[in-house]
């Protein structure tokens, strides 16, 4: 699961679209096979400091934070693609590789549907908590390549942007729909983090608390970003694997309903040092419903 904000749609829209012109497809190579040469700029990426203030701002971007009337400067962030990274901030770059954004449907539909997830009656499958987007499938290699087409310049670009790393989001889809091949996914993974390497960035996993030691021994992920992993009892998953280098955001709403509150999740022993609160919509500040705080 992830928390993806509408607003964003028409920007990747056109960012896709400037970044898709011409002949993209040239020179893809089977992402089913690691790249060596990824696995060496692995080991000159950054990864993000583990203390200071953390935000996860994927809808709607903001500067500073008002602590009691004092503009407190953010030290690690996640935003959007389509947004621009925070000057003197280790910023990370939310793109969604493994389903469609919202509003993107025309990119992926007509001459790309075959890269799209179908069920057995041959309709296409969309995520049932976010039915505006549909499912990517890269069972075979000609759909991952058909895939990274597409995507790869976004991750490309948001090296040019000026990001430090890349969070890859839905990593987990093929434990929710059982067409997907898992080795496929797996593979698509590889390609993604071998791209962000490549560029210079950080690759985060997104979730999918269930293959960390695999995403990060085999698929090569450098740090995590992990949705209510103290809901789902399930924070050690990351901070076993990657220390440290754990982004971990809570939600009141489903803190409620699993019967803790923040405060309890600040006192596990388990939870990562970078610990946000966030209201659910990740809306900007000053906008109504805007929650914040840390531990």
């Amino acid at each position: 699961m992830r928390r993806l904000i509408m607003t964003a749609a028409a920007g990747l829209a056109l960012l896709l679209a400037s970044s898709c012109t011409g002949p993209a497809a040239e020179g893809v190579a089977d992402p089913s096979a690691p790249s060596n040469q990824g696995e060496i700029a692995a080991t000159d990426v950054a990864l993000p400091p583990t203390s200071g203030v953390l935000d996860y701002q994927l809808g709607g971007a903001y500067d500073v934070l008002d602590a009691g009337g004092a503009a407190t400067p953010i030290d690690v962030v996640v935003r959007d693609a389509t947004a621009d990274p925070l000057p003197g901030a280790y910023s990370v770059c939310y793109v969604n590789g493994f389903q469609t954004q919202p509003g993107d449907a025309d990119l992926w539909t007509g001459e790309r549907e075959d890269l799209l997830l179908h069920d057995a009656g041959g309709e296409l499958v969309v995520d049932p908590d976010w039915p505006d987007e549909y499912v990517l499938d890269p069972s075979t290699p000609e759909q991952r390549a058909g895939i990274l087409e597409v995507l790869g310049p976004v991750v490309s670009g948001c090296a040019d942007a000026g990001f430090d790393a890349v969070e890859i989001d839905n990593l987990d889809t093929w434990t929710r729909f059982d067409r997907i091949a898992e080795d496929g996914a797996h593979a698509l993974a590889r390609a993604y983090v071998d791209l962000a390497h490549d560029a210079g960035l950080a690759a985060a996993q997104k979730n999918a608390a269930e293959i960390t030691r695999t995403a990060h021994d085999d698929l090569g992920f450098d740090l995590a970003v992990t949705e209510e992993c103290a809901v789902w009892d399930e924070c050690a998953a990351y901070t076993d694997v990657y220390g440290d280098h754990v982004l971990q955001v809570e939600y009141p709403d489903a803190l409620a309903e699993a019967g803790t509150t923040f405060d309890d999740v600040c006192a596990r022993d388990d939870r990562a040092p970078l610990t946000v609160l966030r209201d659910r919509g990740l809306v900007a500040a000053g906008e109504p419903g805007y929650v914040r705080d840390a531990c």
